[in-house]
């Protein structure tokens, strides 16, 4: 079984902005570092937090697993090259890109199901969140020139969603599996050959985030939070 991360191994790889560094002590809750509670997402506010802290942990647990399993041993050493250190700091942002757009989508369509038919409120809605979260994150430094382009993509993607076609599986999830291959920084011979594992081994991380927000999702309360 694959270790849960360090409290001090959290906080070096969430990527922070000043709303989730006060959000840790919630997300190493969410890591099993603390108490197992899920907070209500009943607003915008807890939408938003829930959409950065979950797509941040799917994205460090995704690249830096797959990092640690095919470099075994030598995991540890690869932190002592600085060439390495920053192609990882460039692939952490994009993976957690595309994560978010990922969990936006799922989590739109969770809101227009719930109750049916409001479904151009949760388009201008999650419109609003992903670029609130965007806007706040702009552009970091350890990210690389590609990355405004990627936010844009995201925010295209997030605009012309239709919402009528959001399933409750993994389908939403098309864009966070690809994201690690392609971006993680190993050879691509290697990449090739881990590529089905590592995209099935994103999608499986995924479950547990979809549970948790079926469990405390409050569909009409943020719709009705909405301004």
């Amino acid at each position: 079984m694959e270790r849960k991360p360090t409290e001090r191994e959290v906080s070096q790889l969430i990527p922070m902005s000043d709303r989730l560094a006060a959000s840790l002590r919630s997300m190493l809750a969410y890591l099993g570092l603390g108490s197992r509670r899920l907070e209500p997402v009943d607003d915008l506010a807890s939408l938003r937090q829930f959409l950065e802290t979950r797509a941040s942990f799917i994205a460090q647990t995704s690249l830096y697993g797959y990092l640690r399993t095919r470099m075994g041993m030598r995991y540890p050493e690869l932190f002592d090259d600085d060439p390495f250190v920053v192609s990882i700091n460039v692939a952490k942002w994009h993976v957690w890109l595309a994560c978010l757009s990922d969990l936006a989508v799922y989590a739109g369509g969770m809101l227009a199901r719930h109750p049916p038919g409001h479904y151009v409120e949760t388009g201008r809605l999650m419109q609003e969140v992903v670029a609130r979260i965007l806007d706040e994150t702009g552009v970091p430094d350890e990210a690389d020139a590609e990355f405004p382009a990627h936010a844009e993509r995201v925010r295209a993607r997030i605009a012309d969603c239709d919402w009528t076609r959001v399933t409750d599986d993994e389908q939403a999830f098309s864009e966070s599996p690809q994201a690690v291959v392609r971006w993680a920084p190993i050879v691509d011979e290697l990449k090739q050959l881990d590529e089905e594992i590592v995209m099935n081994s994103v999608r499986f991380r995924w479950q547990e985030v979809r549970r948790d927000l079926r469990q405390c999702l409050d569909a009409e309360a943020v719709l009705r939070s909405a301004p």
